[in-house]
């Protein structure tokens, strides 16, 4: 039980730590944090920009795509397309979460699924999903992205990790522990 209740805990912080982030942005843009509506018509200006550092800026896009813009050619349809793409991916990970992950999955997933859900909400809010972090070196630019990117590719770095270092202590304690 305790698992799930951290499991819940990080899935629940990465939301909402989200979400906050992505409200605050709408706020000082519009003044209020619209509920719902289309993307275009709650912020109709495609790209606001706040020069921070020499390689950070804090812009304002809409992502009908993936994460950082993937999939952004899908054009009308992508809003729909995301919507139950995103959210059979993110039952299956809460699946397989609850149901079949081991230790050192946990964590990991759990970042995972919180992030895709914090995109999947701006997604059926809005038909796209709210990015503002741009990392540049020069005029080279980083895909413009958010808190819930973040959570779904160090899910994915975690996840990864910890498969690796499994793995190999599988093999060393099949090998006789040499």
């Amino acid at each position: 039980m305790k698992k799930n209740r951290l499991t819940l805990l990080i899935i629940f912080c990465a939301i909402i730590l989200d979400q906050i982030t992505k409200g605050i942005l709408l706020y000082l843009i519009t003044g209020t944090v619209p509920l719902a509506g289309a993307a275009w018509d709650v912020v109709p200006v495609p790209y606001l920009m706040t020069h921070v550092f020499d390689f950070f800026n804090i812009v304002f896009t809409w992502n009908p795509g993936t994460s950082f813009s993937l999939f952004r050619a899908l054009g009308e349809s992508a809003p729909l397309v995301m919507i139950f793409a995103t959210a059979a991916i993110t039952g299956y990970i809460l699946y397989y979460l609850f149901v079949r992950a081991v230790s050192y999955e946990r964590i990991p997933l759990a970042l995972i699924a919180g992030g895709a859900i914090g995109n999947l909400i701006d997604r059926v809010r809005f038909g796209a999903v709210i990015d503002f972090l741009d990392f540049h070196i020069g005029g080279y630019h980083w895909p413009s992205f958010n808190v819930a990117d973040i959570c779904i590719v160090v899910g994915v770095g975690l996840y990864l990790l910890n498969w690796y270092i499994a793995r190999q202590r599988c093999i060393r304690s099949s090998k006789g522990g040499k």
